[in-house]
């Protein structure tokens, strides 16, 4: 539904700046709705907020995003990238390895779940060799399959360190189960958050591969190289435009198109929000038009964000005014 930008929460004061990065990365490969504009948009990345601004009127018309039923309510969530120690050679604590994709993936399908790739030995077998590093933490690593993507601090062989990015490559093609789902539906907590879950582990560690395995499905990964510069966005989102901390979001493509720009409000507990992003990635667990998924960055502090982010939502999508 159009509405006046009026209606937008906090647009007089959001520094519109922090967001015109990501605009112009979703420029490189831009929704056709959005490819006019793209010009203006390299041209404006040099200008000040009041400019940006009142481009922004002028050339675009907001759209309150409702589901179906014309809610206009939904929820959002937040996810990071982790940075996690590794090794590039088992032993010393680090035994849970990180794969790149079997060569027998596209043989079978759905490939074997995650309790099948942990216990039988033909699933391991066709794993053997596929070893990108290995990390000392199993509940790291379902973070790590959960997130998509996360960066590693690999103990080479001959003692150096290496910073890597694993960026998600494919899927078992198995269903994505919930963990904290899991555990709140055995009445085994009611803090299903990942602070949460981490503690429910601490206390039952003899029934940590039966949470983990409530999750059938597996991911693997691609290594690419970390330089300076690279370590200054996030992965590539599903658009294949690098994310923004603060300034990408995932939805459901379904409704949103990639390179979207969207008006998003939300307020709770964690965090305050009313700011621009962009519709830049996608992931199983967002379904829906009122849904997204915060790109929060990458390390400690946006881990523990992205652990308990669970609040309101709304979306205005920010679309081209026809001439």
């Amino acid at each position: 539904m159009p509405v006046a930008w009026s209606e937008l929460p906090g647009f007089a004061d959001d520094n519109l700046f922090e967001a015109w990065d990501a605009w112009v990365k979703s420029c490189a490969r831009p929704a056709p709705a959005f490819a006019a504009l793209c010009p203006e948009v390299r041209r404006l990345s040099i200008a000040d907020a009041a400019e940006q601004r009142a481009w922004m009127v002028e050339r675009l018309q907001p759209y309150r995003i409702e589901a179906a039923d014309g809610n206009a309510e939904g929820m959002l969530t937040a996810y990071y990238e982790p940075v996690i120690p590794a090794a590039r050679l088992p032993g010393n604590g680090f035994a849970v390895p990180l794969h790149r994709p079997p060569a027998t993936l596209g043989s079978r399908r759905p490939w074997y779940t995650r309790q099948q790739i942990d216990t039988l030995p033909e699933a391991q077998a066709a794993l053997r060799g596929r070893e990108i590093a290995w990390i000392a933490d199993p509940v790291e690593a379902m973070v790590l399959h959960i997130q998509g993507s996360g960066r590693l601090r690999i103990a080479e062989p001959d003692g150096s360190q290496t910073l890597v990015r694993v960026a998600f490559a494919a899927t078992n093609d198995q269903p994505y189960q919930s963990v904290g789902r899991w555990l709140l539906e055995q009445n085994l907590t009611r803090d299903a958050t990942w602070p949460g879950i981490r503690a429910w582990l601490a206390a039952n560690p003899q029934r940590a591969n039966e949470l983990l395995w409530s999750n059938p499905r597996y991911v693997f990964f691609q290594e690419e190289p970390l330089s300076a510069l690279d370590g200054e966005s996030g992965p590539r989102g599903a658009q294949g435009v690098e994310l923004t901390p603060g300034r990408s979001i995932a939805v459901d493509r379904q409704s949103i198109p990639y390179g979207t720009p969207v008006w998003l409000a939300s307020a709770g507990p964690q965090a305050a929000l009313q700011r621009l992003v962009l519709a830049q990635d996608t992931g199983s667990a967002i379904v829906g038009a009122v849904r997204a998924d915060y790109f929060a960055g990458w390390g400690a502090d946006a881990g523990e964000l992205a652990g308990r982010l669970k609040q309101n939502l709304r979306l205005w999508a920010l679309w081209p005014r026809t001439p």
